[in-house]
């Protein structure tokens, strides 16, 4: 199983949207707040090649990017082989 980490604030609609598909595949991941978190919100930065916005996803380690990206890599049948491991 890949390891899955999402960057989200709990507000962020895009988060629960890109939340809601992982457990429809029925994925386990890791969800790392970056509310309040200057530190862990700069790391998120750093990971994502300096993108700030919420969700920011992993899968095994690999930065796939935010919930559109998610959701594009799904349409286009590319979401699944990741997944897969």
């Amino acid at each position: 199983m890949p390891k899955v980490e999402i960057y989200t604030t709990a507000t962020c609609p895009y988060c629960m949207r890109a939340k809601m598909l992982l457990e429809e595949k029925n994925v386990a991941f890791t969800e790392i707040s970056v509310d309040g978190d200057p530190a862990l919100r700069g790391k998120m930065t750093q990971r994502a090649q300096g993108r700030t916005t919420v969700p920011q996803i992993f899968i095994d380690g690999r930065h796939v990017g935010g919930c559109d990206d998610l959701y594009a890599l799904d349409a286009q049948g590319a979401l699944d082989p990741l997944l897969a491991g």
